[in-house]
């Protein structure tokens, strides 16, 4: 196996792994960025970055049917030997399916995808493994939202079945505060989940899944809602610091989930677990994500590994690496800068923490995401406090160009 295809929204870390691993590295993606076509052989993406030109909306404009007939166009003048995951296709069995029929995925198969992610029914299955969850219900109208949230009791928290990134989900403290959300919840999907709310720390568990055994990698602090980074969803997704702090009776219970969950649901490479942990450092599941995970970058520095080739080995030869403790690298963080106005990208090149760079000129609309940030330091406090003022110095550099809100909108090239 030489010729690996990186698919996925955000597949520029992934693609830098496996290209430091070896591999000849083709992609499909939906940003089509500066970074990753610098580690590809050939990119195809769904937006057509051109100076000039909006990015348009991530929401509206991707769709993993796309990705799929870009990777049928690729194949017609590549040779791809095997496909690995980025985010994006998760909730999408039907385009798993047809990925797998013409380049098969080195991971997880599309149909332990699919049963991972049917949440109600999943965690409901984690509960019989001994393993916390919160209680989950769908519902496809107010009225059922409501008995759901009444039978689980408030607060609760409405998601929408499918979203990217955290979009959409809102926290209801009671049944009129419940109807105001809930449309705003059912403009991402039609399938509402009601959760029970699990007030704590926001987390994930990385790991690596061989057939009969498991390595745990790492405990990240997830960073959900931050509106000074531009992000306007209060559970939007903004990034990962690596490590996040863990006990030993925490670190046990992280690693009793991942090979429960592992072994009952047959995973197999690179896996994350989201957790909520509650009081008395007692980690909830919340959901899977059966493939590389937005944490890559920060996993791999952190524990000094190469998570592409660990993947496929496990995957393929099914052996996991024998890790001993993280060495003393401080911690890593990741952060992702949305645009907080409507927005010209500056040449982002002379940032060497950047990442994910839109080639200069473009425009990215309000909200949006604008680039990501790979910061290290010796503390947790200390790697946030290094990233943010990066960040503000990247949102000052863009404030010279900005547009007013105003503004003719300009026509969007993602095709």
């Amino acid at each position: 196996m030489k010729n690996v295809l990186v698919i996925g929204i955000d597949a520029a870390a992934l693609a830098r792994s496996a290209d430091d691993a070896g591999y000849n590295v083709f992609s499909v993606d939906y940003f089509g960025d500066q970074d990753l076509r610098q580690v590809t052989k050939e990119n195809l993406s769904i937006l057509t970055q051109r100076p000039g030109k909006s990015c348009g909306f991530l929401e509206h404009d991707f769709s993993p049917k796309k990705l799929v007939n870009l990777t049928n166009r690729l194949l017609t003048r590549r040779q791809i030997d095997a496909a690995l995951l980025a985010s994006g296709l998760d909730d999408s069995p039907d385009a798993l399916e047809r990925l797998n029929d013409i380049v098969p995925i080195i991971g997880n198969h599309p149909e332990t995808i699919s049963r991972v992610r049917r949440t109600p029914e999943f965690l409901n299955e984690l509960r019989h493994l001994g393993i916390r969850s919160p209680k989950t219900v769908s519902a496809e109208s107010l009225e059922e939202a409501t008995l759901a949230a009444e039978n689980i009791g408030y607060p609760v928290v409405a998601k929408p079945s499918a979203s990217l990134g955290g979009g959409g989900v809102r926290k209801a403290n009671s049944s009129s505060e419940l109807e105001c959300v809930f449309p705003q919840v059912t403009a991402f999907s039609s399938k509402t989940l009601i959760q029970q709310y699990i007030p704590g720390t926001d987390a994930s568990v990385s790991f690596l899944a061989s057939k009969k055994a498991t390595v745990l990698l790492s405990l990240n602090e997830q960073l959900l809602g931050f509106p000074e980074l531009g992000q306007r969803e209060p559970f939007g997704y903004c990034g990962n610091i690596v490590p996040a702090p863990a006990n030993v009776a925490l670190t046990e219970a992280c690693r009793f989930i991942v090979r429960k969950i592992a072994a009952h649901f047959d995973l197999r490479g690179s896996n994350g677990v989201d957790i909520v942990i509650a009081e008395g450092s007692v980690p909830y599941v919340v959901e899977v994500n059966p493939r590389f995970q937005g944490s890559l970058e920060c996993v791999q520095n952190v524990r000094a590994v190469n998570l592409a080739r660990l993947h496929i080995e496990a995957c393929t030869m099914d052996t996991l690496p024998h890790l001993g403790p993280s060495p003393p690298t401080g911690c890593w963080a990741r952060l992702i800068l949305y645009a907080r106005q409507r927005s010209i990208v500056p040449d982002l090149n002379a940032y060497s923490e950047t990442r994910d760079r839109p080639i200069p000129g473009v425009v990215v609309e309000k909200g949006e995401p604008f680039c990501s940030i790979i910061a290290q330091d010796r503390t947790r406090d200390a790697v946030l406090r290094h990233s943010k003022r990066l960040a503000e110095e990247i949102y000052m550099q863009a404030g010279s160009t900005m547009f007013s809100e105003t503004q003719e909108r300009l026509p969007s090239s993602a095709s």
